[in-house]
């Protein structure tokens, strides 16, 4: 079974993250608050770093997107990454962590051009090209800047990966990536390879995500390679690079079997050098985009429990609603992707018989849900501080100010002390955005 729970997580009277005892937390920065535990963020990060480049990779990047703050940045490119951004902001971010523009690569399927002039005026590694127009766009922004910039051009595959399952697609439907079953890829790279001001040096392809076996990888990297093969004999172009995105899977319930990560990465840089081989290609550098597996696990969210109230179903049986104060603001996941998560009591202990549950938000939506279904003490009541599991990715970066609610602070927590990364939004921070008084 799978610990869901961070590295630094401690069960006794109550849970505690790093030496600290989570209704601390709650009394010094209140609840909603996400917490990070550092060293099993710093951890994962130096396991994907030492992993991946000993598979084969010469640049590890952390997905910005799955939640981006200078102190957490820091932390991974101190563990040897770069980071992958997907927008301006995200790229400022990055900048004001220090992140040298050469650990940078620019994603995104609509860059504007300020964007671009950005990416380029920080030297970034690679801008990664997601449609025609955008190497008119990035050319051109590299020639008013008298810089040649390296491209990638992301490519869709048709292989789409999820948990342990993948499907090869036929239309490769989805706005990311040029296609290479249409031959938009191959004429993507005829297009780069004609401009002074760009320099293909390779393809991207992200195929999914919470993927816990290496099989899309190797569906994916099969049309990758003979995609390569054919740009090397119609235009003699030896691509350097393969970047093979991210989507590596974690648990977020006991249940849960991702593959380790040196398991995963070993698999995956075999994969790749097989097919290079019997295509008769050069092996290029790999490069990958982990974010959820390294920073998700570290993450855990502290409500505070406002009602509880037992509601009778159709069948007799009963299942207790336990209201929070916080909900589809602070974690979207649920409601958008019917996502699962584990949750417990904790600022006590209990013996209590386990009753089954709803943990559920207090906006104004049918929808606001946490966790659909867990199990928690019979006795739990008013006041009680539960603990959600693997929110570190997706949550805080997703987080919104609907019905007007404030986001909630972020706190890295390590050798028995907090501080702040994000603080608490307050209710006079947004009616500073209201210029209609």
């Amino acid at each position: 079974m799978a610990d869901v729970w961070p590295t630094g997580a401690a069960w006794g009277e109550a849970l505690s993250i790093a030496g600290v005892d989570c209704r601390d937390l709650a009394a010094e920065f209140g609840t909603p608050l996400y917490v990070l535990d550092e060293a099993d963020a710093r951890m994962r990060a130096r396991a994907f770093y030492e992993a991946y480049t000993a598979a084969g990779a010469h640049l590890v990047s952390y997905a910005a997107k799955a939640l981006c703050a200078t102190a957490v940045l820091r932390w991974v490119t101190e563990e040897g990454l770069g980071v992958d951004v997907a927008t301006g902001g995200e790229l400022a971010v990055a900048l004001r962590a220090g992140v040298t523009g050469d650990r940078l690569t620019l994603h995104g399927n609509n860059k504007s051009v300020a964007e671009i002039e950005a990416a380029i005026a920080a030297g970034v590694g690679h801008i990664v090209i997601d449609s025609f127009e955008e190497i008119v766009r990035v050319a051109d922004a590299a020639r008013r800047a008298v810089v040649v910039q390296p491209v990638l051009i992301r490519v869709t595959t048709g292989i789409e990966a999820h948990t342990h399952e993948f499907i090869s697609t036929a239309h490769e439907d989805q706005k990311f990536g040029l296609s290479v079953a249409s031959g938009d890829a191959e004429e993507a790279a005829r297009r780069i390879v004609k401009l002074p001001s760009l320099r293909l040096d390779g393809l991207h392809s992200h195929i999914g995500s919470q993927i816990f076996d290496a099989r899309g990888f190797e569906a994916a990297a099969q049309r990758v390679v003979a995609l390569a093969t054919r740009i090397r004999d119609e235009q003699g172009v030896e691509l350097a690079e393969f970047n093979l995105g991210g989507g590596m899977g974690i648990a977020y319930l006991a249940d849960d079997d991702p593959l380790d990560v040196t398991d995963m990465a070993a698999q995956i840089g075999d994969i790749v050098g097989k097919q290079c081989a019997d295509a008769g290609l050069a092996m290029p550098q790999l490069a990958f985009e982990p974010g959820r597996a390294i920073i998700g696990p570290a993450g855990v969210t502290l409500y505070e429990v406002g009602t509880v109230k037992p509601v009778t179903l159709e069948d007799g049986s009963v299942r207790t609603y336990v209201s929070v104060d916080g909900g589809m603001s602070d974690n979207i996941r649920t409601a958008l992707y019917d996502a699962h998560y584990t949750v417990a009591l904790a600022s006590r202990e209990s013996k209590a018989e386990p009753i089954l549950v709803r943990v559920v938000g207090k906006h104004c939506e049918s929808g606001d849900i946490v966790v659909r279904d867990a199990m928690l003490p019979g006795d739990i009541t008013a006041g009680d501080l539960v603990a959600v599991a693997a929110t570190g990715a997706y949550c805080r970066s997703m987080a919104s100010n609907y019905n007007w609610v404030p986001r909630p602070a972020l706190v890295a927590v390590s050798e028995g002390q907090a501080s702040i990364i994000l603080r608490r939004e307050t209710i006079e921070d947004l009616l500073e955005l209201d210029a209609g008084a």
